[in-house]
Order: C-alpha cells, then structure tokens, then sequence
C-alpha cells in the first residue's frame, strides 16, 4: 500500500480508479514521473523484444523503425543507442526530422514524399538488418525485400488499417488483400525470418515481462532511456488528445491524467 506502481492492463486505464492483479504492477523507479511511467511499459517493452529478443540486434547493425516518432519509435531509438554503431533509418513527416536526427536517426525519411525502399537503398543497398513493422499490407512486403540476408522483420500492427476518422472499408479491404504471405518452403529460399509480435497477448508470460521490465528500469536507472512525453491531457479534454495523435502531430506518447496540470489550473483561473 502506498507504492508508486506502473501497470500493465489491455483496456479500462482511461479511469481515475482501477483494479489490476498485483503480476502486472511493477515498483516506479526512484526519479521517475507517473507520466513518464505511463509512457514506459507497453512502448519499452515491446521495442525491447522486437529488437533484441526477435531482432538479435547486435553492434554495427542497421534498423528500419516505421512511426519513427510515435510511443514504439522513440523507444527504440533510445534502445538501438545501448549498442554501439547501429545506423537507424526512420520513416516520419517532415516536420518531426530534426527532433529525429537529435535522438540518434542516421537517415530519417519522409515517407509522404519519398519511396522509403528506394531512399534506403541509395544509402544501403543491400538493405537492413532488422525492419520493425506496425503498418501492416503492402508495406510488410516492402519491408521483407529491404532485409539482408538473415535479417529479421518483425511485424507487431496494421496502422494501414486506421486511415480516417471513420473506417473505411474499402482501405481496410485493400490492406487485407495486400498483406504480406510467405509459406516455410519460401523462406527457406530466402535466408530471412519473419516474426509477429502483440504485448496484449503475453499475459500469462509473467516471468518473461518482468525479467524485461527489471532490464528496461536498469537502463532508466543509468540514464540510458527516457520515455518522451509529447503532450498531456485531461480526461475532459480526450478528443483533443485523439486527435493530436490521429493528425500525427506528436513526438513521443500522448499522456491522460484525469486532471488538468496544476500550473494549468492557474493559468486558466487567471
């Protein structure tokens, strides 16, 4: 009782009170904000497993991060700068390439204007080591022809599917029929690995998180990572948060507290 906790949960947070079972609580380390540990847990430990337990990422390896700048992406970047001479390639808007350079991204790509591939290979042509894939579709298929031999995609969502505000089936018809397919005997060919990878569906890998959770509040501890706090929002301000995430505005993770900033309060009663 009165521990500062962070907590791992698939749904049900965005409430002033929850109930979680004590397996997916873990201690908040000394220093640590309660936003910056909202921010640790689902976005550290999945690039975490991406890129070291599926990825094997070692010294002078490349990495291909798509949604450079989102929760997952930052985290990874910080992550590929534990090992020593990784060159990171990041796809992201223009506007946020400066931020990307400045947190370690070798080539950061704008993905709106450019083929990503092609400005890959004029840097590497070979390829990667490593793609990281939340985008899902066609792009799975690109990503497994950008891998060097034994390289490793690991593909952990389908953002190609969210293209609006409402959905749209036909986009979402279109992504499904483009999803990426290999069969074993084809891989064999190929000299690469495909992983899929979905935190939401480890809850009963208790000991594996928590050795990986105990790995990444070392790294805090050392100053090694730090989770990139793009906004915060109160609760009764949650389409505007929505939205700043669905225009893809943010650098870094979106934060709900239920209340607004103290200092904010001020302002407003001034």
């Amino acid at each position: 009782v009165g521990d500062r906790v962070m907590i791992l949960a698939r749904s049900g947070l965005w409430q002033e009170v929850v109930n979680v079972p004590a397996s997916q609580t873990f201690p908040m380390p000394e220093g640590m904000s309660f936003e910056e540990a909202a921010a640790l847990l689902v976005n550290y430990i999945t690039a975490y497993m991406i890129l070291f337990d599926f990825g094997n990422l070692r010294p002078n390896q490349s990495v291909l991060i798509h949604m450079a700048a989102g929760g997952v992406g930052t985290a990874a970047i910080q992550l590929c700068k534990t090992v020593e001479n990784v060159t990171i390639f990041g796809t992201a808007s223009a506007s946020k390439h400066d931020s990307l350079k400045e947190s370690g991204v070798a080539h950061p790509i704008d993905y709106r204007t450019m083929d990503y591939a092609e400005e890959v290979r004029k840097i590497s042509p070979k390829g990667v080591d490593i793609v990281l894939d939340p985008l899902g579709g066609s792009d799975t298929t690109k990503a497994f022809n950008l891998l060097k031999p034994m390289g490793k995609l690991i593909t952990y969502g389908v953002a190609n599917l969210l293209t609006g505000q409402k959905k749209n089936l036909m986009a979402m018809a279109k992504t499904w029929w483009n999803q990426f397919s290999i069969t074993a005997l084809q891989l064999l060919h190929q000299n690469k690995a495909v992983c899929g990878y979905h935190l939401g569906y480890m809850d009963e890998e208790v000991e594996l998180i928590r050795s990986v959770v105990a790995k990444l509040v070392n790294l805090y501890s050392q100053g090694k990572i730090k989770p990139k706090i793009d906004s915060v929002w109160p609760f009764d301000q949650v389409a505007e948060a929505m939205r700043q995430m669905q225009e893809k505005k943010n650098v870094g993770k979106v934060i709900l507290v239920p209340e607004a900033p103290k200092e904010e309060s001020k302002k407003a009663e001034n």
